[in-house]
């Protein structure tokens, strides 16, 4: 067994009571697992740290003491993508029988075992730990998303013998006791809301910054859609679309069998219903500050931030809920008979009852906030990261061949839609949010003049970009026909697209022009405009369009 055992051996001091746990995670499940341990971990006042296998230095794998490995199978027996670079150094010929002799360890995996490698990178990383000398502190755990209960059916039983063992090798300190799952764990980050008149940075939000290599999950390139084709009948039962993006100056290559991974972000409507649940404005900005040092701040999040942001491009409110999230949710109830139903979803003995509210009808994280009205409108903003998990990127079957299209990546894609006991039928999050994006969508102009032939100025330039694909042209002409048309005529006409662009989260309008009547038929256009495609009252309209400038997203430079 491990160094605990032997005699004249010193009980390890508070410093010494540290705890890591590396996971490796496709679809979030293994991520979720190994949080879920972090903070049983803190619970026995381990100073602990979770992170992906490959953002870990694989390297100091030979000072560590105490590691709890998390991991999932994906494909025919393959490692998740956040571990393959780990799996590849563990797996060197010329690593010594010794280099882990003095790591206890312990494998957990989570696999399916209707595929005949079941649990296969669990069951080889349990034994190449061992071959290098690691001391197992239990036999590799083995869960299965095919039992009735799920992985956790074997996930609880394991993890109590695992602190069992722990616990006999690092004995809580003297006075300390176990924290009481009746008390709430600090967040792991706090937000941080800025004053509405503090001064943006240029540019507005920081964005992440372009990627400098070949794109990646943490790097990925901004595509952008050129034609998007629906390619089965109106009457068809099934809506299937032939995507083509522009990846030219992005590195990428890729080969046929191979896969083009999208980051997709949630639809306006959703994102506007989830901040009236929790009573959050969209546009107030915050930052976020780590509660431990040494925790690095989420990638792909901007700081600052605005709430639409977050929860456009970040927040997974269409997954389907796990147990991790009603076990939190339980915490901020205040309602007695809510706050009795989340807790027998987050208890073992509640799974059966979980799954048949969650996972067979497909319930959403938004349905299940709308489910529990009383506690979700009581969730602190700190908590939001804690209690839904990022949005993931979906991985799609390149349909096209470099040596063809060399500088195109083209997807072949049926949009995901079902229907289950809910009234609401289901839809696949990326499918349908690619399905309703407009090619023509991104720099959009609307120009106006007198006449085309007069004072149409930069109309070259302008019509250049057009045939290039950079831009969406509108022109009006006000004395070109008998009846008078202007800028904000042709913004009406093309409401649903303006409408697309300003609940999108990341619009910017830009106004130059006439001072005189011109800026304010135009607000009036663009408040129509949110009144009859976004269903906003009058005064929703109005304050919009002001936090659009708040936001320094709406701007205007006239002149009288």
């Amino acid at each position: 067994m491990g160094k605990g055992q032997g005699e004249g051996m010193v009980a390890p001091t508070m410093t010494e009571r540290k705890l890591l746990i590396l996971f490796g995670s496709q679809t979030g499940t293994a991520q979720d697992t190994a949080e879920r341990i972090g903070r049983e971990a803190k619970r026995r006042h381990f100073q602990c740290r979770v992170e992906a296998l490959d953002s870990y230095e694989v390297a100091n794998l030979i000072n560590e003491l105490l590691v709890v490995f998390v991991c999932a199978t994906t494909g025919q027996g393959d490692p998740p993508d956040n571990m393959k670079m780990f799996w590849r150094f563990l797996f060197r010929k010329n690593l010594p029988p010794t280099s882990l002799c003095q790591l206890d360890y312990a494998v957990l995996g989570l696999g399916d075992s209707s595929y005949p490698k079941f649990n296969f990178v669990a069951k080889k990383l349990h034994k190449r730990v061992l071959q290098l000398g690691g001391n197992p502190l239990l036999p590799v755990a083995l869960g299965d998303d095919q039992h009735d209960l799920g992985p956790d059916a074997v996930v609880d039983p394991w993890l109590q013998a695992l602190w069992d063992k722990i616990l006999a090798l690092y004995p809580l300190p003297p006075g300390l006791e176990i924290i009481s799952p009746d008390v709430r764990l600090p967040p792991k980050y706090t937000l941080h809301y800025l004053a509405e008149d503090s001064p943006h940075p240029d540019g507005g939000l920081l964005q992440p910054t372009a990627p400098r290599t070949v794109p990646s999950e943490l790097h990925p390139f901004p595509a952008r859609m050129v034609s998007n084709q629906r390619v089965t009948a109106d009457s068809h039962f099934q809506d299937v679309r032939l995507i083509e993006f522009d990846v030219v100056a992005s590195g990428i290559t890729f080969n046929a069998g191979d896969v083009v991974m999208i980051q997709p972000q949630n639809c306006p409507e959703d994102v506007q219903q989830f901040c009236q649940l929790l009573r959050l404005d969209p546009d107030r900005r915050f930052v976020l500050k780590p509660t431990e040092p040494g925790t690095s701040l989420p990638a792909l999040l901007p700081q600052p931030c605005t709430i639409r942001y977050l929860v456009t491009h970040y927040l997974d409110i269409s997954c389907v809920p796990r147990r991790s999230f009603f076990e939190l949710l339980s915490y901020f109830s205040t309602n007695e008979l809510e706050r009795e139903k989340l807790q027998e979803f987050s208890s073992a003995q509640g799974q059966e009852e979980l799954y048949s509210y969650c996972n067979r009808p497909r319930r959403t994280t938004l349905e299940a906030l709308w489910d529990f009205p009383h506690t979700t409108c009581a969730v602190p903003p700190d908590y939001l990261l804690d209690l839904i998990p990022r949005i993931r990127p979906r991985a799609f079957s390149i349909a096209s061949s470099m040596l063809a299209h060399p500088d195109r990546i083209q997807i072949l894609m049926a949009v995901v839609q079902y229907k289950t006991r809910l009234s609401k039928p289901r839809r696949g999050l990326c499918s349908t949010w690619l399905a309703s994006l407009n090619p023509e969508q991104g720099n959009c102009l609307f120009f106006g003049c007198r006449q085309k032939s007069k004072d149409f100025y930069c109309q070259a330039e302008w019509e250049e970009l057009v045939t290039k694909g950079f831009l969406t042209l509108f022109t009006a002409f006000s004395r070109d026909q008998e009846e008078k048309v202007y800028v904000q005529h042709r913004i009406r006409e093309n409401r649903r697209l303006v409408w697309e662009l300003l609940s999108s989260g990341s619009a910017h309008v830009y106004l130059a022009g006439n001072a005189k009547q011109m800026p304010a038929a135009v607000a009036e256009a663009l408040q129509s405009v949110l009144q009859l495609e976004g269903g906003l009252s009058p005064s929703e309209a109005e304050e919009h369009l002001t936090a659009l400038e708040r936001s320094q997203r709406f701007q205007s430079e006239t002149w009288s």
